[in-house]
């Protein structure tokens, strides 16, 4: 056998020689090529780098901008431990600190109990109502065979959202106000003569917050579920067909498990941001009837905080409002990635 494979062809003899030989001393596990060193971290970065850093060109206005109105701006927490009145210096030999104090005169209002509950029930009854109706707008529309009646539909569901807030909150009074389009008819209908007046009721405030907010949003956010479906291979759907399942059954079975990682992505933010009620929606619809269940931690930080002029309290109410978001973050994110085996970091 030695002698057949030291035989060599006198063209190219010499390298078929060389590979017998490799070969050989590979066998023997003494492999005469060098394996090649693996690259240091840093050396990958410099590469990934090199053949993809033109996409930070697009990235960098975005981050420019994040940097100086978001992050910048971050060091005004400090007042919030501070004796602070405007002009001062947040940073300076002449800054007045008091530590927790504006805390303490926050926590000891006695309305406290009441901002936050509010602030709590409205914002998780909002969540309840409006995360789940965008998925369910977005599947229905996506599963209509028209392109005309479905292209209808998305604008009529859009057009909301192009409202600003003190238009659709003068549409409210308008219709749910004193004297508006609904009192006038309870009264023609033999209704009390003064009229409903839902605007001056408390019990009333939740209900026409939470509703007209999501007809205003809901198609919108229904965008993002609408571009996570097109995705969807239609193959998916004829083999669906051809085992049977009806169009219902297909929602169930293609459609939401298809766009399942957007909603979860989509519910962490939503949960980060479940303690963020605008005050501007709820300082317009607030009424001295409704002030008991109207008055939330946001409005707080404006009456107290720029309208009392007590900036540092005002400033400890928001850090606390935004320590809650933060932490309500950091446990869907954790929850998801446990459960769903999904998460943002």
């Amino acid at each position: 056998m030695n002698n057949d494979m030291a035989v060599v062809e006198p063209d190219g003899g010499e390298a078929q020689a060389d590979l017998v030989e490799q070969a050989y001393e590979s066998l023997d596990g003494k492999p005469d090529l060098q394996k090649p060193q693996p690259q240091t971290k840093w050396e990958k970065w410099k590469d990934n780098f090199k053949r993809k850093g033109w996409v930070l060109v697009f990235i960098l206005p975005a981050l420019i901008y994040i940097i100086i109105f978001c992050y910048v701006p971050m060091y005004g927490i400090l007042v919030a431990f501070q004796d602070y009145m405007p002009g001062d210096q947040i940073i300076g030999s002449s800054t007045a600190w008091i530590g927790f104090d504006n805390f303490k005169t926050f926590f000891s209002n006695p309305n406290f109990g009441t901002y936050f509950l509010n602030t709590f029930v409205l914002c998780i009854l909002g969540f309840i109502v409006g995360f789940p109706l965008p998925i369910i707008v977005a599947l229905l529309l996506n599963s209509l065979r028209s392109k005309k009646v479905k292209k209808g539909l998305q604008v009529l569901y859009y057009a909301p959202h192009f409202i600003s807030l003190v238009v659709l909150v003068g549409m409210l009074k308008l219709i749910f106000g004193s004297d508006g389009l609904l009192d006038q008819l309870s009264i023609k209908m033999g209704g009390d003569v003064n009229g409903l007046k839902l605007f001056l009721s408390p019990e009333a405030f939740r209900p026409l917050f939470i509703f007209s907010g999501n007809w205003q949003d809901f198609g919108w956010s229904a965008i993002i579920y609408l571009a996570a479906l097109s995705g969807v291979d239609p193959s998916l759907h004829e083999a669906a067909k051809v085992d049977g399942a009806s169009r219902f059954r297909r929602i169930f079975s293609v459609d939401l498990p298809a766009i399942l990682p957007t909603i979860v992505m989509l519910m962490i933010l939503s949960v980060g941001n479940l303690m963020s009620c605008g005050y501007e929606k709820v300082l317009l619809m607030q009424t001295n009837g409704n002030l008991e269940t109207s008055e939330i931690l946001s409005t707080y930080v404006y009456t107290f905080g720029l309208v009392g002029g007590q900036y540092g309290v005002g400033t400890a109410a928001g850090l606390f409002n935004s320590v809650i978001n933060v932490a309500l973050l950091v446990i869907a994110n954790f929850t998801s990635k446990k459960l769903a085996k999904q998460s943002m970091w």
